[in-house]
């Protein structure tokens, strides 16, 4: 392997890990919060659906989820590329069909 590909292999395997630890982040988000949230609910002590809800049941999900959206958006920052591709194609056809009309204008 020549540098270049090392150097290319490497920010493969780096965004691979990148990807990888942003799966577990959300795994560990979904179960200590589906447990945490069974708590608030009386699981544990025998009240189960017996209390009612409060803010506290809110904030851990709501923080973490913040927390975990940043870093999903960090870690597919180049995957949202459709959206540019999707606008730079719009204003091409747009640009496209201008120019059309024009021709179909000016004739005689």
């Amino acid at each position: 392997m020549d540098y270049f590909d090392k150097d290319k292999y490497e920010r493969a395997r780096k965004k691979v890990e990148d990807i990888k630890g942003f799966y577990w982040h959300a795994t560990i988000y979904f179960v200590v919060n589906v447990l945490l949230m069974l708590g608030h609910l009386g699981l544990y002590d025998g009240d189960f659906l017996g209390r009612s809800l409060n803010i506290g049941f809110f904030l851990t999900p709501f923080f973490w989820g913040i927390g975990l959206l940043g870093h999903g958006l960090h870690v597919f920052k180049n995957s949202f590329t459709f959206f540019k591709n999707w606008e730079e194609r719009k204003l091409k056809e747009f640009m496209d069909q201008e120019e059309e009309d024009f021709k179909n204008t000016t004739r005689f």
